[in-house]
């Protein structure tokens, strides 16, 4: 096999992601909706809040932001060491079962198995993070 073909055959079979350990394939290319999204956060709600700090971290700039970086949050080893950099990708992996995506995070969730799901409460948050709830915090 050429170095072309050995890197191209390479390139089509790397994960998009790793965090700990865990792979995740590109999900498929899905809509969300926002207002679904809602609903879906509203679980979500018994340890996050958007602008400010639960159980869990908030939500409130969440796009872009390195995993375990909120400034006074107690994040788990696994979490601040993950080297995660919040986007669609990474989040969908994560929210699929946050135990497998980043081993060892405090997060004690099972995950959100419907891709559907998981897109429309993407769709909420990036909504939300645009919002003039989020800006400045």
């Amino acid at each position: 096999m050429s170095p072309k073909t050995w890197l191209a055959a390479l390139s089509c079979s790397l994960p998009l992601w790793a965090a700990g350990g865990a792979w995740a394939a590109a999900p498929a290319a899905m809509t969300g909706d926002a207002a679904r999204g809602e609903a879906v956060y509203s679980r979500c709600l018994a340890c996050h809040a958007l602008a400010y700090d639960r159980t869990g971290p908030r939500h409130c700039g969440l796009f872009g932001r390195q995993a375990g970086t909120v400034p006074g949050f107690a994040y788990s080893d696994a979490m601040r060491n993950s080297k995660i950099i919040w986007d669609e990708k990474t989040l969908d992996a994560f929210l699929q079962n946050p135990l497998k995506a980043v081993p060892g995070t405090s997060m004690g969730y099972a995950g959100i198995s419907d891709a559907q799901e998981r897109a429309d409460l993407i769709a909420y948050l990036k909504k939300e993070n645009a919002s003039a709830d989020c800006k400045g915090k």
